[in-house]
């Protein structure tokens, strides 16, 4: 199953968001609104009209500060009719098992059913928040069978958070199938992992369609992080970069990279670095040099600046979290709702372009001490590519760079 494109937006404000894309055309009403267990809502929309969204319009028409961002969900997002039949058609199994076991079924053991899930080929991945009742320990391996028979799966697995082992490493458990490798196709792309060690980046799709669009046709590219391959495949497949320089320090990610190279035919046209790029010994070789790491990659400005071509120069394109100022409503009282959201819009850009700038500044600098020679930069564009928490905002500096 393919993914969908879907606003991310907190539930307090989901059918307000709801009459916002339908009003535009773009919600897709076929399918079903998805609840995720961190108090957010997937509002499936159409794919043929995710460029047309403006998430800071959207905000400012909802009035709303919170989560709100374009994500390309792995969940299962079936349409209105098909929704009740997968439900009960679990239920009903369930239920089933029970009474063979000699147990009753109750409304709690109803309501700690999945009503979410993610679905990778034959694979679904379940969250932590559900078969919690006590009961159902009782049922071992007879359970997971029944839940895969109701779900339409083969394989089962369940994620309950993300490690702190600076790989962002999920914490998922196998319940059923030998193996937990899974296929998934974003973007016409197949990507290949192992669902216990790499996360799939669902977000930031809307940065990963903005580069595919680009014309890196003769350029080398170097991605600085690398993981699955999220932004390396989308140079290569779709933007026709001519060689890539991907680097990555998670082992069980460049697995999964290497894997993901040859599954979409591009392998030849990429060199895979292994361990921290601030240790690259490469210079002089990059057109475009992509730096996607939040909060912030300042770390990697140096080994970036090294590796654009001297003679040339090249673009850096730079992620970071932008925090926003807090609105001082206390101070003017009497301002309007609609003015103070366009006043909040305005000064979330302001802040983003000093941002920027303080950032040309420093890259200017940083080139003329790695080369010693002086260099231009010009701020090409700001792409806002999601709100990343209250008054953060994920952001990416494109920012050419050339020698004077």
């Amino acid at each position: 199953m393919d993914s969908v494109p879907c606003l991310r937006v907190s539930q307090s404000h989901a059918q307000q968001f709801r009459k916002c894309l339908q009003s535009q055309g773009v919600l897709d009403q076929s399918l079903c609104l998805l609840k995720e267990s961190d108090g957010t809502v997937l509002l499936p929309i159409l794919q043929s009209c995710l460029s047309q969204l403006d998430l800071q319009f959207l905000r400012a028409m909802v009035s709303s500060e919170r989560t709100c961002e374009i994500v390309w969900s792995q969940s299962s997002l079936p349409s209105k009719k098909e929704r009740g039949r997968t439900s009960n058609k679990l239920e009903k199994i369930l239920q089933q098992l029970l009474e063979a076991n000699g147990e009753r079924w109750t409304e709690e053991l109803s309501r700690d059913i999945p009503c979410n899930f993610q679905r990778h080929g034959d694979l679904v991945l379940l969250v932590d928040n559900c078969f919690s009742q006590p009961l159902w320990k009782k049922m071992n391996q007879q359970l997971w069978s029944a839940v895969a028979k109701g779900l339409g799966a083969k394989r089962l697995a369940r994620m309950s958070r993300i490690s702190r082992d600076g790989f962002r490493s999920p914490v998922v458990t196998m319940l059923l199938g030998e193996h937990s490798w899974v296929k998934h196709v974003d973007n016409g792309i197949r990507y290949e992992f192992d669902v216990t060690k790499c996360m799939f980046s669902a977000g930031n799709i809307t940065e990963k369609l903005r580069v595919a669009e680009f014309d890196c046709r003769g350029e080398t590219v170097v991605d600085l992080f690398a993981g699955i391959g999220y932004f390396t495949l989308p140079y290569l497949v779709h933007a026709g970069a001519t060689h890539v320089h991907a680097c990555e320090w998670n082992p069980d990610a460049l697995k999964a990279l290497q894997s993901n190279l040859v599954a979409n035919g591009v392998f030849d046209r990429c060199t895979i670095h292994q361990g921290d790029n601030r240790q690259l010994q490469l210079c002089d070789v990059a057109d475009r040099v992509n730096l996607g790491l939040i909060p912030s990659s300042e770390d990697s400005w140096p080994v970036a600046c090294r590796l654009l071509k001297k003679t040339t120069g090249g673009i850096l394109h730079i992620h970071q979290n932008v925090a926003s100022p807090l609105p001082n409503t206390a101070a003017i009282p009497a301002i309007s709702d609609a003015t103070q959201r366009v006043s909040g819009k305005k000064a979330d850009r302001e802040v983003w372009q000093a941002w920027a700038d303080d950032t040309a500044n420093r890259i200017t600098s940083l080139l003329k001490d790695i080369t010693g020679a002086s260099w231009i930069t010009n701020i090409q564009h700001i792409e806002h590519v999601k709100s990343y928490a209250p008054h953060i905002h994920h952001v990416v500096l494109d920012l050419e760079c050339r020698p004077s």
